[in-house]
């Protein structure tokens, strides 16, 4: 990090001052990225003579000082990518840093990226499940058989669904916009091949299996899309929460400090999404049988192993000095504790208000929750805190980031409670799918559009906050991710009539006729999919315990490109490993 001289930092800070009372606490510098970043218009900056980059708030100038060192020494260890162990760079700064407070400066005061590389992004991983449905259809063509070998099939599932959502978030960051488009490429590579072999062995006409691919009959009671959609926001929530601790993973995807749009902040909002769309409310109201309160009952007994984790990784945290980010969510609160109270709020809702009115809620606390941060002293209380210079003394400004970001959370999870609902209707067609699709695709462009507008007459995108514009874009993005997974799902069906015998794993299967499902060869082999489905709380859990450990036991922030690469793999094919092992078993690790 370059120092800036003294002329230089107090135009900065002249330029600094046109600010008003509501900016997030954003640093004039983002680690790592050697450039300056400018927020929403707000509070001054308290920067020393020499126009150092320090953090709004600092109460002693001991404190700025130290702050600053925190930055010079992870950003070089980031530029230059050293072997020098934290204490040396920590003597060479003149501060005597910890490794925690040093990879505390790591994942703060970040500002995203934009919402175009997010986009284009999106297809990655339905395009991975695309491909590896392509790859069982084209063996079955050339060899007769589906593919059922166990081990085989384990590896070919991590390398082909879960290898490119790893490597395109660490060493081909760059690469995010070309590598959708290149797995499009192979996609459409894999597909020429079967049409030719198919047309060498088969003489019925390619409209005869458009015509009757149009008019198959589905099963209604299964929606692959939804279990691959909910399986890979975990999927990428667990690559995620490790590989950011690594200098290999872009500064921003991670978590912005106050305004922005990082991969890490859509994933939080997108595991409420995946969550509500099908919680037991949904689930009785799709089946027709919906007594007032039984849904309470069950989500109070159902909510318990989530307190319990919350109180594990607080007291975890605490007594081993793991480092944390207290300005996502607090001292005390973590997403444990968001999930389950969202839930139990919600579902107190759900038996007051009819559920199929369940977007009107969402609507109603979204926009009162942003009214109230614009009008009130909200907004200023939850970035600054209660006396406006960042105290946490006191359990509610202690917390005052995970407690107050329940109302957009809660919006989202009630917006997600109707997509859930319209998303389970009956249908038993291919035609109705597609209607379905362009319908949802719909919803998220108009959704995209209010987002334009929430963001130039509101507020930018803050997860911290919650607010309205993150609502918007969470719900917008998910539906799109989730669209993704249908138009592949309704791909590959179309593939598997060109080859006869073929099968694919959590992909829908035609049946003969309504009611009556047809008698296939489709015990293929175990799907990492329906693995990691059958125990996702307990993928998640291992996630955390893991990547707790690998900070532990490892310097992440000054690990070179090959080191990281062979910890995330490893990382993620063991927890994948564990999960094939209990899926064989057919263990499912839920006692509540």
């Amino acid at each position: 990090m370059r120092h800036r001289g003294a002329g230089q930092g107090r135009a900065e800070q002249g330029r600094a001052g046109q600010g008003t009372a509501e900016q997030g606490r954003a640093p004039r510098c983002a680690l790592g990225s050697g450039r300056t970043l400018r927020s929403p218009p707000g509070r001054n900056d308290r920067a020393d003579g020499a126009g150092r980059c320090v953090e709004e708030g600092e109460e002693e100038e001991e404190e700025t000082g130290r702050g600053l060192r925190v930055h010079v020494v992870a950003n070089r260890a980031l530029r230059n990518n050293s072997r020098m162990t934290l204490q040396e760079e920590s003597a060479e700064a003149g501060s005597g840093m910890s490794q925690k407070q040093l990879k505390e400066a790591f994942v703060s005061h970040l500002n995203g990226t934009n919402l175009l590389e997010l986009s284009a992004g999106t297809p990655l991983a339905p395009l991975c499940v695309l491909c590896r449905g392509l790859l069982l259809v084209l063996y079955c063509q050339r060899y007769g058989s589906t593919f059922r070998s166990g081990p085989a099939a384990l590896l070919l599932d991590v390398a082909v669904l879960v290898s490119p959502l790893l490597l395109s978030c660490t060493v081909l960051p760059h690469a995010l916009l070309v590598a959708p488009a290149v797995l499009a490429a192979l996609c459409a590579g894999i597909y020429v091949t079967i049409h030719r072999q198919r047309q060498r062995d088969s003489t019925v006409p390619l409209r005869q299996i458009v015509r009757s691919f149009q008019n198959t009959r589905l099963d209604p009671g299964c929606i692959p899309a939804i279990t691959v959609f909910r399986v890979y926001v975990n999927v990428l929530t667990c690559i995620s929460i490790l590989a950011v601790d690594f200098p290999q993973f872009p500064r921003r995807y991670a978590k912005a400090e106050t305004y922005g749009t990082g991969i890490m902040d859509l994933g939080v909002g997108a595991f409420i999404f995946s969550n509500a769309l099908v919680c037991p409310e949904v689930r009785q109201e799709a089946a027709g049988t919906r007594p007032r309160f039984s849904s309470l009952a069950k989500q109070l007994f159902a909510i318990w192993p989530l307190v319990v984790l919350g109180f594990g990784r607080l007291v975890s945290v605490k007594s081993i000095g793991y480092h944390e980010h207290v300005s996502e969510y607090g001292v005390h609160w973590n997403f444990f504790f968001t999930l389950a109270l969202v839930r139990l709020v919600a579902s107190l809702l759900l038996a007051v208000f009819p559920i199929n009115k369940s977007w009107i809620v969402a609507v109603t606390v979204a926009v009162l929750y942003q009214l109230t941060l614009n009008v009130t002293s909200l907004k200023t209380f939850i970035l600054h805190g209660s006396n406006g210079e960042d105290t946490r003394t006191g359990f509610l400004n202690a917390n005052r980031e995970g407690l107050l970001s329940i109302f957009g959370y809660l919006a989202i999870y009630m917006a997600s409670v109707q997509v859930g609902l319209y998303v389970l209707k009956r249908r038993d067609s291919v035609k109705d799918w597609m209607g379905a699709a362009c319908l949802l695709l719909l919803a998220a462009l108009v959704l995209f559009v209010f987002l334009h507008i929430s963001q130039t007459h509101t507020d930018p995108v803050s997860r911290r906050m919650a607010n309205l514009s993150y609502c918007l874009w969470v719900i917008a993005s998910c539906l799109t991710f989730f669209v993704s997974f249908v138009v592949v799902d309704l791909v590959l069906l179309f593939t598997k009539l060109l080859v006869k015998g073929s099968a694919v794993p959590s992909c829908w299967r035609a049946v003969k006729a309504p009611g009556s499902k047809e008698q296939q060869a489709e015990a293929v082999h175990v799907c990492l999919i329906a693995a990691i489905n059958k125990n996702q709380l307990l993928f998640f859990l291992l996630a955390n315990v893991m990547t707790g450990v690998v900070n532990i036991t490892i310097d992440t922030i000054h690990s070179r490109a090959a080191l990281t690469l062979c910890i995330l793999h490893l990382y993620m094919f063991l927890n994948c490993f564990i999960m094939y092992i209990l899926h064989t078993k057919n263990i499912v690790l839920k006692f509540w």
